[in-house]
């Protein structure tokens, strides 16, 4: 009887121990094909006529655009030049003690570069699914659903997610000057990723808030 049930035992403990293996391979091939997704829509480059393009809000200092903002409002103005859309959507909103919000800083840059005020529009957001979640209104109401989105190209795919969650229909065009460049970017792939692999499994608006939660 004891050594039935010991036979039973290990019986179990392999079978727990298969089910496990089998789970992370399943978690480890998932985020291989996520990451190979992300870094192939971070190669596409879609410009056509749409409503606005969108730029997804990054650091600036004292109203001026950081690098990597600089290089996103560099192709929405090249865009916009181009007359692949009459409006450009700017977001974020601003760190505690800031002056401007990430919005605020993209509009004055764009305007010294010769863009109307009138086809600058603007929306806050503390990350890139609230940045869309908040421009979406504004947007529809424009009747700016088509959108082109100008990001760098490792956070391209998890923009594109996100906007076609809050009603747009967008397309990638990411910056093509992005400050960004070799082995440096492989961890923001990485991170995007993760986010990317998460949000589709959880939802990109809890990603979001659970982020937040954690400070």
């Amino acid at each position: 009887m004891g050594l039935l049930a010991t036979l039973t035992g290990l019986r179990f403990l392999r079978f727990v121990v298969r089910m496990v293996l089998l789970f992370a391979l399943a978690v480890i091939v998932y985020f291989a094909v996520t990451a190979v997704q992300v870094y192939l829509t971070g190669r596409r480059y879609e410009p056509h006529a749409a409503g606005a393009v969108v730029v997804m809000g990054a650091a600036q200092y004292n109203g001026v655009p950081s690098p990597d903002l600089r290089a996103r409002l560099d192709e929405a103005l090249l865009l916009w030049r181009q007359r692949y859309t009459p409006d450009i959507m700017v977001t974020g909103s601003k760190e505690p003690g800031d002056t401007y919000t990430e919005a605020e800083a993209s509009a004055r840059y764009l305007i010294a570069n010769g863009v109307p005020a009138g086809d600058i529009l603007e929306a806050g957001g503390r990350d890139s699914w609230t940045n869309l979640a908040e421009a979406a209104p504004t947007l529809l109401a424009h009747g700016d659903r088509v959108v082109l989105i100008a990001t760098d190209p490792f956070h391209e795919d998890r923009s594109l997610a996100i906007a076609t969650d809050v009603g747009l229909v967008p397309s990638p065009t990411p910056t093509q000057t992005s400050p960004i460049r070799g082995w440096s970017v492989l961890p923001y792939y990485a991170k995007e990723t993760v986010g990317v692999g998460l949000g589709r499994i959880i939802g990109f608006n809890r990603l979001s808030e659970l982020h937040a939660s954690l400070g």
